[in-house]
């Protein structure tokens, strides 16, 4: 004769079996199981290993009277080479300057003008924007100097699970992205990591200017592995 369960002894195996079932579509990759540091460093070698990668770098906005990069679009690679649009503010009008950069060289088709020129891009308070790719001084770099790492929320993206981890950067770091950012100062840091511990946005936020309120960049990795071949104009 088969036994019969009391109700309450059903109920028992039944949580544990969602409590199993739980287990095991977490997969292993828990907040906890990663060492967040360790996840920065995987995110570094990803980007560093990529044929090129296309960025977009904003800010909600400049404080008054400060010059300075609005914004810049397109797509690094591992020549070191860029090819996009830098915007940048100064003396109250904003303008959008295609940029090319390779071999060195800093071109830029400024406003009011019909062709490329080489530039220096510290005159107008901006990067080299080649030198984004650089393993030591470019984006990935950050990732490597980024100090007091913990793990923040998780977020679904369609089939993606992104992971924030937030820490510090010392401000010499920074100011090899951004060369106005104070080299004494200590940025804050955020990224947003696939589940493959690709970066997928880096959020920084401090004393970009002298003499103003803190600014806050997002540097967004739209698509890795671009194969693009950039030339001088």
């Amino acid at each position: 004769m088969t036994a019969r369960r009391h109700p309450r002894s059903v109920l028992a195996v039944a949580l544990v079996g969602v409590l199993l079932l739980l287990g095991a579509c977490s997969g292993g990759g828990s907040e906890d199981d990663e060492d967040p540091t360790a996840a920065l460093d995987a995110a570094k070698v990803r980007l560093d290993e990529t044929s090129g990668v296309r960025i977009e770098l904003t800010t909600p906005g400049l404080p008054d009277g400060v010059s300075g990069v609005v914004s810049a679009t397109g797509v690094g690679t591992r020549a070191p080479a860029f090819d996009g649009e830098i915007t940048v503010a100064t003396s109250g009008i904003t303008a959008d300057v295609p940029v090319v950069s390779v071999g060195g060289e800093v071109y830029a088709k400024l406003p009011f003008t019909t062709s490329f020129d080489v530039i220096d891009p510290a005159a107008y308070q901006a990067p080299d924007p080649a030198s984004f790719m650089d393993d030591t001084q470019g984006l990935s770099s950050l990732l490597a100097e980024t100090s007091d790492v913990t793990v923040g929320d998780q977020v679904r993206d369609g089939s993606d699970v992104l992971t924030e981890l937030t820490g510090t950067v010392p401000g010499a770091v920074v100011a090899r992205i951004i060369p106005t950012a104070d080299p004494e100062a200590t940025f804050e840091a955020a990224y947003t990591l696939t589940d493959d511990d690709e970066l997928v946005e880096a959020v920084l936020t401090g004393p970009f200017y002298p003499d103003a309120d803190p600014v806050t960049y997002t540097v967004r990795f739209a698509e890795y592995d671009v194969e693009q071949e950039i030339t001088a104009p």
